[in-house]
């Protein structure tokens, strides 16, 4: 038998591409259907999504959720709770879009900042082609020791990790769908 995260299928999406089912990423889905149904402050997001997850972990056997699944489930839960305003206006928002900065430093080289910088850029301004809202980037403090060839944080290190954050901010900022992205940094 194969085990899944947290117990939960994996989810397919229309172009093919296959991301973790994540109980935020649907809770924050369902949150902006209930805005556009008119709900500001809408606190059922939360429970419809545990909802939805404990079917999907109990009853739900496949291993892949295909995007229309998903929808229809989601839909169906939130028509028998009364809510067919929302269910109408739901749609799965777009899967993160997750870069390493630790695996763009190695593509690089150790040492090669200015390498570095251009293939972040690169990713950086594929985020503006891509459908994704939320933009994650993990591996900072990783990142910055292999380009510095640190072993240990050292106080050039913070120098490079500040320029880097400010790099992407800007970077985001000058893009066209600035207003619409989330960025977590880590």
């Amino acid at each position: 038998m194969i085990a899944f995260k947290n117990l939960l299928p994996a989810v397919r999406f229309d172009d093919g591409r296959i991301m973790d089912f994540e109980t935020p990423w649907l809770a924050e889905g369902l949150a902006r259907a209930a805005q556009r149904a008119g709900y500001q402050k809408w606190w059922l997001a939360e429970h419809v999504t545990e909802t939805v997850a404990t079917y999907l972990r109990n009853d739900f056997d496949e291993p892949v959720l295909a995007l229309g699944q998903l929808r229809t489930t989601v839909q169906s839960v939130l028509q028998v709770i009364g809510y067919a305003d929302v269910a109408t206006h739901f749609e799965p928002l777009p899967p993160p879009f997750r870069l390493s900065l630790a695996r763009l430093a190695r593509e690089a080289g150790t040492g090669y900042e200015l390498l570095f910088f251009r293939l972040l850029q690169d990713e950086l301004r594929t985020i503006a082609d891509s459908p994704s809202l939320r933009v994650e980037l993990f591996d900072l403090q990783p990142c910055v020791k292999l380009l510095r060839s640190a072993k240990n944080w050292r106080t050039d290190c913070a120098g490079l990790r500040s320029e880097i954050v400010r790099f992407i901010r800007e970077e985001l900022d000058s893009s066209p769908r600035a207003a619409e992205l989330h960025l977590q940094l880590s």
